[in-house]
């Protein structure tokens, strides 16, 4: 498949064939880790972070109680 390379501000773009966007489940504003390699560039879906990963598995049974340090801190009322 060959695809053209636009211009876009101070830097050039491509599109993504919707058919490979779906095939790869890429949607907009979709992270991408995009990577320079010998033989040209390499472009992937981005994993989720640690951190979305670990959000993810806060439910019910594993969430604390808030924590009252008993400092105040301003005018705000609990």
């Amino acid at each position: 498949m060959t695809i053209v390379v636009k211009k876009w501000g101070n830097s050039l773009a491509f599109r993504i064939p919707k058919e490979i966007a779906n095939a790869l489940s890429v949607d907009n504003n979709s992270l991408l880790d995009l990577e320079l390699t010998k033989d040209g560039i390499l472009l992937k879906p981005k994993k989720a972070s640690r951190l979305q990963e670990l959000v993810a598995q806060i439910d019910e049974t594993n969430i604390h109680k808030e924590v009252d340090t008993g400092k105040k801190v301003g005018h705000e009322e609990w």
